[in-house]
Order: structure tokens, then sequence, then C-alpha cells
């Protein structure tokens, strides 16, 4: 995305040197005292000239639509992070879901059913599991952690 206007940039300049260039070769012909009075066109190079017209109006429509629909995704990696997350999803059948939604520090457990969204309850943050988990095991050097290993086995 970042070479966007880059590659766009080169594309229109190239259609112009290419445009400029044929008109260049059909004036010095139209110009040249051997000509016909009448003289067509070259079928080839309008042709080219009418598919490289085409194929740029194409392609700006195409970058159009997918700015579009990418336009979200690209606010949000600019700005900060997104408060609101849904952490986790789980389909309990049917139409009941479970959700483990994440807002700033906070976790909430939610139910989605074809009555509605409930709030089930309020789950510890991600830095409360942590907390709990080294109450638990004393911290040990990685020596002592590692000959108590051993000696298990």
């Amino acid at each position: 995305m970042k070479n966007f206007p880059i590659r766009t940039a080169s594309l229109v300049s190239s259609f112009f040197m290419l445009n400029s260039g044929f008109a260049e070769t059909t004036n010095s012909a139209a110009a040249s005292p051997v000509a016909p009075a009448l003289s067509t066109p070259d079928m080839g190079v309008a042709l080219l000239r009418v598919a490289g017209a085409l194929a740029l109006v194409i392609g700006i429509f195409l970058a159009g639509v997918w700015l579009f629909r990418n336009w979200q995704r690209l606010n949000v990696q600019r700005g900060r992070a997104p408060k609101l997350n849904i952490l986790e999803i789980r389909s309990l059948g049917g139409r009941q879901t479970i959700y483990v939604v994440g807002y700033e520090q906070e976790r909430f457990l939610l139910a989605s059913s074809p009555a509605g969204v409930n709030f089930l309850t309020h789950l510890p943050g991600a830095g409360h599991e942590g907390e709990s988990a080294a109450e638990t095991k004393p911290n040990l050097p990685f020596a002592q952690a590692l000959a108590q290993v051993l000696k298990g086995k």
C-alpha cells in the first residue's frame, strides 16, 4: 500500500509518454509529402491506445474498490489499538454461543442466544492470572529448577 501512489504515478506517466510517442509518429507521417491525401489512422496504434486507456480506467476503478473495502482496516492500523476485543468464541450448538470479551484490562463472559445477549460473569484480567501462577510456584534460579526436574525423572 505504501507504493500505491508511486506505482500509480509511474503508470500514468508511462501512459502519457506512450501517448506522446504515438502522436509524434502519426504527426511525422502526416507531414511527409509522400503521404496520401486522405490517410486513415493506423489501427494497431489506435487499438493499443484504447486498450491502454481501458486498462488504466479499470485499474483506477479496482484500486478505488479496494480502498473502499479496506478503509476501516487502514484507519485502525494507523490509530491506536482498539479497546474492545473479542478474545474467544465458542459455539454451544444451535444458535447459542459464548464470548470472552476484553475491554482494556477487563474480561467478561457473555452468552448469545436467540433471546438476546446475556452477561454471565466478570473474568479476572490477563495480569491477574500471572500473579496467581507466581504465588503458587516460588521463583527458583534456572540451575535449581533444572536440578529438580532431573531428579524427578
